[in-house]
């Protein structure tokens, strides 16, 4: 019998795209519209896991890892290039194998420079973004950044001090809390197990070899900018105020490209769902019940 909570309950497939096994998550009729589900760092399609039962009932979820992340391949640096044009291309492999021909993306942090991607690529496929403090506009950089564009400017002079705070349990833990006034609010199994991820063997290169390719996504800003103000795709934008990396500015940014998006600043963090899980699936639920085409 199924539970009211969990309408078609969720279940966790693998998929091979150009030769790794990708993880990922499924849930919802197979014939209803499809919501992409695009996670940030340094999380996993984990991230999605409350959410997903809240718009099961009405929509196909589609949750995958990327490589290195979650339960996904994590071949070593030497073999693969960590790029995030590496990831959209391997998303968008997995999209194209799961038979997926519209969809709307919702993306988190590192998912908005793989959404994009997609998005530039593939616009007829692209039915709605929704946007989760995912930035594609300068202000959306906070000052926490300085350091981190000496990183690009200097990889090896800055890597130890940038990637050693990035990848430890303590920036984990900041990523989720931020500057929250309500700490008991979150779930400490978040960063720990975020953290247990990344002291995987590997993990340290891997996400330095990402993290620097960063600096390919600041220099897209003005191609997604212009991509959005050509398209004009149904836009909803939802940010935590409390995210101690992406400033609100960045979620106010978008209404030059798309005037009629939807913002809502959240008192919430970095991860919305972790404070505003309820009021994130009402306002998704809504807005697509009236924008999705």
């Amino acid at each position: 019998m199924a539970s009211p909570f969990r309408p078609a309950g969720t279940a966790y497939r693998f998929a091979t795209v150009a030769g790794l096994r990708l993880f990922y998550r499924e849930a919802g009729p197979p014939d209803a519209p499809v919501i992409l589900m695009l996670h940030g760092y340094p999380s996993s399609s984990r991230m999605w896991e409350r959410l997903i039962p809240l718009l099961a009932d009405r929509y196909r979820l589609i949750a995958p890892d990327y490589p290195g992340f979650g339960h996904s391949d994590a071949p070593s640096s030497d073999d693969f290039a960590y790029t995030f044009d590496r990831l959209a291309e391997l998303v968008e492999g997995l999209v194209e194998a799961l038979g997926i021909a519209r969809y709307a993306l919702l993306q988190q942090d590192y998912g908005g420079p793989v959404g994009m991607r997609l998005a530039v690529r593939r616009p007829e496929q692209v039915q709605a973004i929704l946007v989760q403090n995912a930035v594609a506009h300068e202000e959306g950089l906070g000052p926490l950044w300085e350091s981190r564009r000496a990183y690009w400017r200097d990889r090896a002079a800055h890597e130890e001090a940038v990637i050693g705070a990035f990848t430890s349990l303590e920036g984990a833990r900041q990523r989720h809390l931020g500057t929250s006034p309500s700490p008991e609010r979150y779930d400490p199994d978040s960063w720990t197990d975020e953290a247990a991820f990344l002291a995987r063997p590997g993990q340290r290169r891997i996400q330095a070899d990402l993290f620097y390719d960063y600096r390919t996504n600041v220099a897209a800003y003005p191609e997604w900018q212009a991509w959005l103000r050509a398209h004009l795709p149904p836009l909803l934008v939802l940010w935590g105020r409390y995210d101690p990396s992406f400033a609100t500015a960045g979620a106010h940014a978008y209404l030059r490209d798309v005037p009629d998006a939807e913002v809502h600043i959240l008192d919430a963090g970095h991860f919305a769902l972790d404070e505003k899980l309820e009021d994130c699936a009402v306002l998704i639920r809504e807005f697509l019940a009236r924008r999705l085409t």
